[in-house]
């Protein structure tokens, strides 16, 4: 038995964790792909989607900001991000903005 229970630990320890599915609704929608740290980002015309293996949402969503602008939504397999995570996420959007704006 101690046998079965090792060898299903070590299975399990040794199989990939499964891939989260991302997707965030734009504030101003945009056909084209993000390359961000740990995940690509398509995006057509209703949301962007991607899917990665890390588990850091509010970076992810972050990286998305900073590219793509304000976030309206971001879900997590299926799962709606809390809204003080989303707003922290759109402070990237906002900081973005204000250097562009800036010139810098």
């Amino acid at each position: 038995m101690i046998r079965s229970i090792s060898l299903l630990l070590g299975l399990a320890l040794a199989m990939p964790a499964a891939a989260s599915n991302y997707s965030a609704t734009l504030a101003s929608p945009s056909t084209s792909r993000f390359i961000a740290p740990d995940i690509m980002w398509t995006c057509g015309s209703a949301e962007c989607q991607g899917a990665t293996n890390e588990s850091r949402p509010v970076v992810l969503c972050q990286a998305l900001a900073k590219r793509a602008g304000r976030i309206e939504a971001f879900l997590i397999d299926g799962r709606a991000m809390a809204p003080a995570d989303l707003q922290r996420c759109n402070a990237s959007a906002r900081a973005q903005a204000a250097n562009s704006a800036a010139g810098k």
